[in-house]
C-alpha cells in the first residue's frame, strides 16, 4: 500500500474519545479513561442521538453496550472454556477491557496495540494509574502495515506460540471498505494459525437492506463518515456472506452471533438489532 493509505486509519481515532466516554457513564470503565474531548463530543451529540432514539429508534448507546458487552462475553467464554490465557485487543482506544480483565483474571496476558499517538496516550494512562505490568502491556500497530515495526507479525512475535490466544478488535473494521478489511483479516488468519489455538472476534455492521431502519441506518452511516473524516462501510448483506467471507480469509470455524438472540443480558432495542458479534477460529 502506499504511504497516504498507511495514513488512513488515524482518522477513527476521534470515535474512540466519544465511546470511552460512554463506557465510563455505564459503569464499564473508571474516570481515568475520561478524555475532555469524549465528554465534549458526548454532549454536543446528545440531541442528535436522542432525535435518533426517538423517532427511529436507533439508540446509539444501547448499540454500542450491545457490542462491548458482547464482545466481553465471548472473550470470558474463550478464557473460562478453551483456555486463552493471551489476549490482543488491537485499535484498543479508550477501551477498559484490558484493565478489567486483567483485574478478573490474575494469570491474563493482555496487549493493547493501537496507532502511535493513541498507543502513547493509552500507555500513559495505564502507568499514571499504576496497572501497566508485565501482564498488561501497549504496543504501536497499524492494521494497514504489511511489515515492519508496526505490523500484525511484528505484535505477534512477542507472544508465546505455545498457547492459545484471542484477538479482539471492536469499532474498527467498518471504517474500512471490505477489501482492506479482508486483506487485514487474511493477515491475521495467517498469523493465529501459528498458534496452538486461535480465536478472533470482532463486530461488524452488515448491509441489512431488509431492515425495517435501512434508510436511516444509510443516513446515521453517512454522518458517521463525516464526523471521522472517513467512510463507513456495510461488509456483507446476511450471515450466509459473513460465514463465506471470513472463510476466504482462512478462517475455519465462524460463528455470528446476533445480539436479539444471545443468551445473555443486553440492552434491548426497540427494533431488530444492525450489529452482529463474530467469532472466527483457526482450527
Amino acid at each position: 500500500m502506499s504511504s497516504r493509505a498507511r495514513t488512513d486509519s488515524a482518522h477513527i481515532s476521534p470515535s474512540a474519545h466519544y465511546t470511552g466516554y460512554v463506557w465510563y457513564r455505564h459503569r464499564l470503565s473508571e474516570p481515568d479513561f475520561v478524555t475532555g474531548f469524549g465528554r465534549f463530543a458526548h454532549g454536543v451529540l446528545s440531541p442528535l442521538t436522542w432525535g435518533m432514539r426517538e423517532l427511529a429508534g436507533l439508540d446509539l448507546e444501547h448499540i454500542l453496550l450491545q457490542r462491548h458487552l458482547l464482545l466481553d462475553e465471548r472473550l470470558r467464554a474463550a478464557i473460562e472454556h478453551d483456555g486463552v490465557c493471551q489476549v490482543v485487543e488491537i485499535a484498543c482506544g479508550l477501551s477498559p477491557r484490558g484493565r478489567r480483565f486483567c483485574r478478573r483474571y490474575p494469570r491474563l496476558r493482555y496487549l493493547e496495540a493501537d496507532l502511535p499517538a493513541m498507543a502513547a496516550r493509552k500507555r500513559r494512562l495505564l502507568s499514571r494509574a499504576g496497572w501497566q505490568d508485565e501482564r498488561h502491556q501497549v504496543r504501536e500497530m497499524d492494521i494497514l502495515a504489511e511489515s515492519g515495526a508496526t505490523s500484525l507479525a511484528a505484535l505477534f512475535a512477542g507472544l508465546n506460540h505455545g498457547e492459545p490466544v484471542a484477538v479482539i478488535t471492536e469499532g474498527l473494521v467498518n471504517y474500512f471498505p471490505l477489501a482492506v478489511v479482508e486483506d487485514f483479516w487474511s493477515r491475521l488468519a495467517g498469523c493465529l494459525a501459528g498458534f496452538t489455538q486461535g480465536i478472533y472476534l470482532t463486530e461488524l455492521y452488515p448491509d441489512l437492506r431488509s431492515h425495517p431502519r435501512y434508510r436511516q441506518l444509510r443516513w446515521g452511516v453517512d454522518l458517521v463518515g463525516r464526523l471521522t473524516r472517513g467512510g463507513y462501510w456495510l461488509h456483507y448483506r446476511d450471515e450466509a456472506e459473513i460465514v463465506a467471507g471470513f472463510r476466504d480469509c482462512g478462517f475455519v470455524r465462524v460463528a455470528v452471533h446476533d445480539p436479539d438472540r444471545a443468551g445473555v443480558q443486553l440492552p434491548r432495542l426497540k427494533i431488530p438489532s444492525l450489529l452482529r458479534v463474530i467469532e472466527a477460529r483457526v482450527c
